[in-house]
């Protein structure tokens, strides 16, 4: 396997890098994040100009990518940068869009689309979802819908005729509640009653599996860029904070401990790398499954080890180490935790 960077790849993670360095420093997005509407309008609209959500789409539909490792890219940058604007939500949109074969151009250009799956009795399992459809009319309740705080229209998986379809729904015909989630950003309880909705999908099983997977592989890398910058804010303070008259990064418990967090951020790189290589493939659905699995443990271990090191100074506000741990922490609860991955996982290889 290759595991050097396209230079098309590498130019896209520079590009992003600059822009969100310039309109997304960590205090910038504190202040953002946390508000009303939970991102930046005049930063999503900069992310839309500078093309990156077309690195999100298959170039067959109008994009320029779409590749487990264009995805990877795009949101390693977003986590290094603690970046509050809701791209997974345009991810799973745009994924979903192209395999009903309709026209991607509004959201490539920036329109807000957000994805209603999850529930409240089934927030990943798609056997659960309980939303029906009576002809065009949806019935039901979405819970968490990433983006979906101020998104334009919205895509809704529901129960119709004996499967799982795919409708379009517009913003305004629903009742949106919108909030931010407890690490920043934008989400909304969805509320559909006799809502009408356009069936984009009759069958859309297989388009949804195929989604979730492409936005599990994103927030791993999301959570790998966040990693290396915690990886580097703790380094710096080991060097800088002084206990009896030296550094504390000369304690050699302190020194192993930051060893090992290192290792388990290569590990992280290594099966993000595979899961990138994989999706779209036979065995994509099984590696990201680990991806997710692996990732979710090592980000919580990594945020938990890095708060122990810093000590108080790691958990307040004005700190960018506590923001990043949270997110952390919350990735793993997105699309799909740890256990749920497991399981996932270990019905895959029973079944092989």
């Amino acid at each position: 396997m290759n595991f050097e960077m396209s230079d098309d790849r590498r130019m896209l993670a520079d590009s992003l890098a600059r822009f969100l360095a310039d309109t997304c420093p960590v205090e910038k997005r504190v202040d953002v994040a946390y508000a009303e509407p939970w991102h930046s309008d005049a930063a999503w609209a900069g992310l839309a100009e500078l093309g990156a959500l077309y690195a999100l789409a298959p170039e067959e539909a109008g994009g320029m990518g779409g590749t487990g490792f264009d995805i990877a890219v795009v949101f390693e940058e977003l986590g290094k940068a603690l970046c509050p604007e809701p791209v997974l939500a345009s991810l799973l949109g745009l994924r979903l869009l192209a395999a009903a074969g309709q026209d991607l151009e509004p959201v490539l250009a920036g329109e807000r689309l957000a994805v209603g799956i999850g529930e409240l009795d089934a927030p990943y399992d798609l056997d659960g979802i309980a939303t029906r459809a009576e002809g065009s009319r949806l019935t039901g309740r979405k819970s968490v819908v990433y983006g979906g705080a101020g998104a334009e229209r919205l895509l809704i998986a529901a129960q119709s005729g004996g499967k799982l379809a795919l409708f379009e729904v517009k913003a305004g015909d629903a009742q949106v509640t919108g909030y931010g989630m407890i690490d920043g950003g934008p989400a909304a309880e969805v509320f559909l009653d006799d809502t009408p909705g356009e069936l984009l999908l009759e069958d859309a099983r297989g388009a949804l599996e195929e989604a979730l997977d492409a936005g599990a592989l994103a927030l791993c890398a999301e959570a790998l860029g966040a990693m290396e910058v915690v990886q580097g804010i703790l380094i710096d303070y080991l060097k800088t904070r002084k206990q009896f008259g030296q550094p504390i990064g000369a304690f050699q418990a302190l020194q192993h401990r930051a060893i090992d967090v290192g290792i388990e951020i290569e590990q992280a790189r290594s099966i993000v790398i595979l899961a990138a290589s994989a999706l779209g493939g036979p065995e994509g659905a099984k590696r990201v499954a680990q991806a997710k699995f692996l990732v979710g443990r090592i980000a919580r271990l990594v945020a938990e080890e890095a708060i122990q090191m810093h000590g108080g100074i790691g958990i307040t506000w004005e700190y960018p180490m506590a923001h990043y741990a949270k997110r952390l922490v919350m990735i793993d609860a997105q699309l799909g935790d740890t256990d749920w991955h497991l399981e996932r996982l270990t019905e895959a290889l029973a079944a092989e």
